[in-house]
């Protein structure tokens, strides 16, 4: 099966790196995306927009010749959302991991600060989200905050905007880390995520950790997206 992974906010390709080859190991093709503007901190990054984003992920669905299983972390769900959004007949199941769509005129990160068109990645301790980084140890914390990436402003605060209804048919896997399973089923209840609220079928997976997985426990995560794979389901039909 063809998997696409998408990462979120500040990463590129690399984050998927130790995920990788326990997929491949078990006879996937995999495709780990690098967004317009974040192939490193010296890529130009202005004028990169939300739709940008989106539009690599859909050309990475259009070149599928099968099935995709498409894998999302965090403000990726949203980019993603966006691209199952316009093709969702080339999407067999979405997984999204620590993170979920937004809505129809929503921003997907809007609250964070911007300078000269970029986001940086906040000092999560100071902002109170210590649950974000419990299982990285020091060193690889300097680490992963040495390597973040400032990211394009406007991929976080322009409008989604979505039109298909046949979005909400793609079967989706949520993968819940540093919140859990029962956690995101009252926010789904409470109406907070209408996205998922209507979502046909919406799998519930708890993976007590930090938000980064893939760095932290990337054979736990992998064993996770194989068993989404071994559960998709024929594409959409067209209209």
């Amino acid at each position: 099966m063809k998997i696409v992974l998408v990462p979120g906010l500040w990463l590129n390709a690399h984050t998927w790196d130790a995920v990788t080859p326990h997929l491949e190991a078990a006879g996937h093709s995999v495709q780990a995306l690098t967004l317009p503007g974040m192939e490193s901190k010296d890529a130009d990054r202005s004028g990169i927009t939300l739709a940008d984003h989106v539009a690599a992920v859909v050309a990475a669905l259009d070149a599928a010749d099968e099935p995709v299983l498409l894998v999302c972390h965090s403000a990726g769900c949203g980019i993603g959302h966006c691209a199952i959004d316009a093709r969702p007949d080339r999407v067999a199941r979405v997984v999204h991991v620590g993170g979920f769509p937004s809505a129809e005129g929503e921003a997907l990160l809007g609250s964070l600060p911007a300078v000269d068109g970029e986001v940086l990645m906040p000092d999560w301790a100071e902002v109170g989200e210590d649950a974000n980084i419990v299982d990285f140890d020091g060193a690889a914390l300097a680490r992963f905050y040495a390597d973040a990436i400032p990211a394009p402003a406007r991929v976080l605060k322009d409008p989604v905007h979505l039109v298909d209804e046949r979005r909400l048919a793609v079967p989706v896997t949520a993968v819940c880390p540093e919140y859990t399973a029962a956690d995101l089923r009252a926010w789904v209840d409470s109406g907070d995520l209408p996205e998922l609220s209507g979502a046909a079928e919406v799998d519930y997976v708890d993976l007590p950790g930090g938000h980064w997985p893939q760095l932290t426990q990337p054979e736990a995560l992998a064993r996770v997206i194989l068993d989404a794979a071994a559960e998709r389901v024929s594409p959409v039909a067209g209209p």
